[in-house]
């Protein structure tokens, strides 16, 4: 099996689309990650995911949706994005949204708790409004929660 040349073929498909400038990777000078503050054991953790909670052509934009972890989705959404078909599918929840595994975790003291909300925030292809609407947003619920550490699980 040959590996994909995403990045290029990424920057083909701007190209043929018409796009003046070449397709810009997201970057940042500063990364913002930090040290734990607490053990795992006693931290609370939020998980975020790229899927959607409903299929795009219902919302038709992506936008950020949170939703209790006491009454986690059954089905995510993610049809609307470019993905590899073949190889892989949506059927398995627990691999792209591990709420099960992460609430076991907590019942058996490896993580502290999970924060009373989970966070679906689909791919949005702006990094202006990632850095300037989605994000702070995102860090905002996670607060508001309580939330030590964030996992965040793309599609």
């Amino acid at each position: 099996m040959n590996a994909v040349a995403y990045m290029e073929r990424t920057r083909r498909y701007y190209a043929a689309q018409g796009f003046d400038e070449p397709y810009q990777w997201a970057h940042f000078d500063e990364v913002p990650l930090a040290t734990p503050r607490k053990p795992l054991a006693q931290s609370r953790l939020a998980l975020i995911t790229t899927a959607s909670l409903a299929p795009r052509v219902e919302t038709d934009k992506r936008s950020l949706v949170s939703g209790f972890v006491d009454d986690p989705p059954t089905r995510l959404y993610a049809e609307d994005l470019f993905w590899d078909r073949k190889a892989t599918h949506l059927d398995d929840l627990n691999s792209y949204f591990p709420i099960d595994h992460l609430k076991a975790l907590a019942d058996s003291g490896r993580i502290g708790a999970l924060a009373r909300r989970f966070h679906c925030l689909p791919t949005e292809y702006s990094q202006r409004r990632t850095l300037t609407v989605d994000a702070p947003e995102l860090l905002r619920r996670c607060r508001e929660d309580g939330a030590d550490l964030a996992m965040l699980v793309p599609l």
